[in-house]
């Protein structure tokens, strides 16, 4: 850890804190995004053993997943929020930051049109902070008309989305990229009752692949292009989708 700053302001007020506002400045640390609903959260369990897996691997030391369940009970009481999105952030030290905004709409997504890059991101196995690469070619996709970029690596290999998982339907199966990628919650909780499978995936295998989605722990949307390639949208897929995933039972964040 770099040496902590004696002075530290922002607008020209002096912080009270300079050493842990440079800590929460640093962009080394990881976190989760989730979507509560009732005070419950779907996958609340494996949003745990994430933020403590990545925590010993960043930083040497165990985050108890009750300690975290603790945090984000008390600042839904303190917003008064049953519905909410929440995230969890841990810093150097294990310090851990929780945030609550507005819930993301629930139902289906909006159909998603992808531009594929060239860029793959550091460590792809963590949820990690300084996705500057990701927000980059996202922010051009949006620019050039696109709904959301997809990553790829320099041969063609499909990974992930800059903020989503993607899968492929072949007409028999769901196939996920097997290019190393954020394995997403959502993307875990769907793979089982689906029976999905692993494959490697390549802009030029496009082509064979009958419909395409995106999750993320703000929904699940269609896509119907990735640059000129266009994807049916497959009505009876997109249903069985999000019929798994509404059969997924969601597990209590907890009373303080």
């Amino acid at each position: 850890m770099t040496t902590p700053p004696e002075h530290l302001a922002i607008d020209g007020t002096p912080s009270a804190d300079p050493a842990l506002l440079a800590t929460l400045m640093s962009g080394y640390g990881h976190f989760t995004a989730m979507q509560v609903r009732g005070g419950r959260v779907k996958g609340l369990g494996a949003h745990l053993t994430r933020l403590d897996r990545a925590t010993r691997e960043l930083f040497g030391r165990e985050l108890p997943g009750e300690q975290i369940r603790e945090q984000v009970a008390g600042a839904l009481k303190a917003t008064g929020r049953q519905d909410a999105s929440v995230r969890v952030y841990v810093y150097e030290g294990a310090r851990t930051v929780v945030t609550v905004a507005p819930p993301a709409p629930d139902g289906p997504g909006t159909p998603q049109r992808l531009t594929a890059v060239d860029y793959a991101r550091p460590a792809p196995h963590l949820k990690h902070l300084g996705g500057f690469g990701q927000a980059y070619h996202r922010a051009a996709a949006h620019r050039a008309g696109f709904d959301e970029a997809l990553l790829t690596l320099p041969d063609g290999e499909i990974s992930e989305g800059a903020v989503a998982n993607i899968g492929f339907w072949d007409g028999t199966s769901l196939v996920w990229p097997s290019a190393p990628c954020l394995e997403g919650i959502t993307m875990s909780l769907l793979a089982g009752p689906l029976g999905s499978v692993r494959r490697r995936i390549t802009l030029a295998d496009l082509p064979d692949y009958r419909a395409a989605l995106v999750v993320n722990a703000r929904g699940i949307a269609p896509v119907t292009a990735i640059d000129e390639i266009p994807f049916a949208v497959d009505e009876s897929l997109m249903a069985r989708v999000h019929a798994a995933y509404e059969g997924v039972e969601a597990e209590d964040v907890g009373a303080v």
